[in-house]
């Protein structure tokens, strides 16, 4: 029956592993590989086809990253041609932006207070139009031959926010187009990543006209730039809507045709996730609204939202108000933004979990003043809330270890007569009073806790640049000199080395075997998880140490025999 518990251990710590598999497969915007039915139902594969802006020219190879003309959208008018394009960059307190004249797009974007993991000096860069990287955030008009993110505009505005000043107002204009002019005022906020976009049609021509917006984010499918095999993160579109909540669309899947999310709702948002950071174009509440997915150019892949202006009558003007959203996956500033913007720092399975131990490390921080020992304190917490199951589990074992000989002796006695062993080991148990799944159970019920700890402090951005102590000096990437991963290796065989061997030895070989393969990963891992982990490790080597001890049966290390 000893046999039995290890067993079943080896079932637990086996399915721990599908489960991360599965997350991981899912984060990487992969349809579930053993779980299909968590994921959020579809209700339809895509957005109807005379709706989205699909691609109708090559692009330019003047313009990296630009996307093609959306249908019916004429050549721009000699006026229009004759602008001078340019990129115009703007800076606040957070925020450097680059916008091109072209179709008044943003084209790039830098975090002042969030500097780049590969190059410290430098700030991290989100949209970008350069050879490496295609990402850009758009918008214009469908249903006519009107003004879109191709078609030239004339910038009004300051380039920077004045001292003093809380915002800055930066206006596009565009030249008439199918007699309707398209204005794009971006307003930027002191200290915000959250951008108001107006956008003002007025109508020209001598008739009424009825166009539609359309917003989208246009991106290359290449993974982030920190994506390692070891751990990765979802990369790609994401819509919400208060029907189905979030739902995540894969590159492959728009590719092949297969994207599944909501096409038509009058809430929600669309975004373009990737680890730490993400964008969303956001209308307001009760607009009626279309999304869409598509696949605009080689690698380049749009999401994004339509929806109706209204009649403009000749002579008039009308505006659309929509946000967007371009900075980091701070889940209280994301809750502050709009309903489940939070979401694209995504837990997975675990969410309900992560969010209160995301919320409880961020108090623990707010105490302590570092990340680090933050998780050494949540962690600490975790392991007195769950004292009560571990002492059982550890008195179990410490039981079945003090009847081990017994049992061994039954094995040698009965090793020719199964049925006679077992029946004889359950007359041990009875009489000594143990269960052989007392060990089992209350670890069982820990694993969801500590899979979900671990997509909390894989998915924050708060690790970026955090450091803990001495050489750590960002909890977000590998130890640069493998100590903790080294560490972590050394605590769990300790670990293992205080359970008892199997009888069988080929059993004995993989009971040591598999944690080394498993501390592997950790030489990969950012710091900050490698520290939970190792302070996880102590903590259960304690409590095994001390309610052994209670148990009267002091521990021993099992040191194994590979001869």
């Amino acid at each position: 029956m000893n046999d039995i518990r290890r067993t079943i251990l080896w079932v637990i710590f086996a399915f721990s592993l599908v489960m991360l598999w599965d997350q991981w497969q899912v984060h990487n915007g992969n349809r579930p590989t053993f779980f299909p039915g968590a994921s959020q139902p579809a209700v339809t594969a895509s957005a109807p086809a005379s709706a989205v802006p699909p691609a109708a020219s090559a692009v330019p190879a003047a313009t990296p990253g630009a996307t093609a003309m959306p249908p019916g959208t004429a050549a721009p008018a000699p006026a229009a041609e004759a602008m001078a394009r340019e990129r115009i960059e703007v800076t606040t307190d957070v925020l450097k932006l680059v916008f091109d004249t072209e179709g008044g797009s943003v084209i790039r974007s830098e975090f002042l207070k969030h500097p780049s993991a590969e190059h410290p000096d430098q700030p991290f860069v989100l949209f970008d139009s350069s050879a490496n990287r295609v990402y850009q955030a758009q918008s214009g008009l469908i249903g006519g031959p009107f003004p879109t993110h191709k078609t030239p505009m004339k910038f009004v505005g300051e380039r920077a926010l004045a001292d003093g000043a809380n915002e800055l107002v930066l206006r596009f204009e565009s030249a008439e187009q199918g007699g309707v002019r398209l204005n794009k005022i971006y307003t930027l906020q002191r200290g915000s990543y959250l951008v108001d976009v107006r956008h003002e049609v007025v109508n020209a021509s001598g008739q009424a006209v009825n166009p539609q917006l359309y917003v989208q984010l246009v991106r290359d499918g290449n993974q982030a730039e920190n994506a390692t095999p070891f751990y990765s993160t979802f990369t790609g579109p994401a819509f919400y809507t208060d029907a189905k909540k979030f739902q995540k669309v894969a590159f492959t899947d728009i590719e092949k045709g297969k994207a599944e999310f909501v096409t038509s709702s009058p809430d929600g948002w669309v975004a373009m996730v990737q680890h730490y950071f993400a964008s969303a174009w956001l209308w307001p509440q009760n607009v009626q609204h279309d999304n869409f997915a598509r696949k605009v150019d080689n690698n380049l892949y749009a999401a994004g939202m339509i929806a109706p202006v209204g009649a403009v009558e000749p002579g008039a003007t009308r505006t659309a108000d929509t946000r967007l959203f371009v900075g980091p996956q701070d889940e209280k500033l994301l809750e502050s933004i709009a309903p489940g913007l939070e979401l694209v720092k995504d837990y997975g399975f675990f969410t309900i979990l992560s969010k209160p131990l995301y919320w409880l490390l961020d108090k623990l921080h707010g105490v302590i003043g570092n990340w680090g020992w933050a998780i050494v304190a949540l962690v600490f917490l975790l392991k007195i809330l769950f004292y009560p199951l571990n002492a059982k589990a550890y008195a179990s074992m410490a039981k079945m270890k003090a009847i081990n000989p017994k049992v061994m002796d039954l094995r040698e006695r009965y090793k020719d007569n199964p049925q006679q062993m077992q029946m004889e080991m359950m007359r041990v148990y009875r009489e000594e009073k143990v269960n052989p799944m007392g060990g089992c159970l209350p670890i069982l019920i820990q694993i969801p806790v500590f899979i979900a700890l671990y997509w909390v402090l894989l998915s924050s951005v708060e690790m970026r640049g955090a450091p803990w102590i001495l050489w750590i000096k960002d909890l977000s990437i590998k130890d640069p000199y493998f100590i903790l991963p080294v560490v972590m290796t050394l605590t769990t065989l300790l670990q293992t080395a205080l359970n008892p061997l199997p009888p069988d030895p080929m059993q004995a070989k993989l009971m040591w075997m598999m944690p080394l393969m498993f501390s592997v990963m950790f030489f990969f891992f950012p710091a900050g998880l490698v520290l939970y982990w190792i302070t996880n490790n102590v903590l259960t080597i304690a409590q095994q140490w001390v309610i052994n001890t209670r148990m009267g049966v002091p521990p021993k290390l099992n040191l194994p025999k590979f001869r």
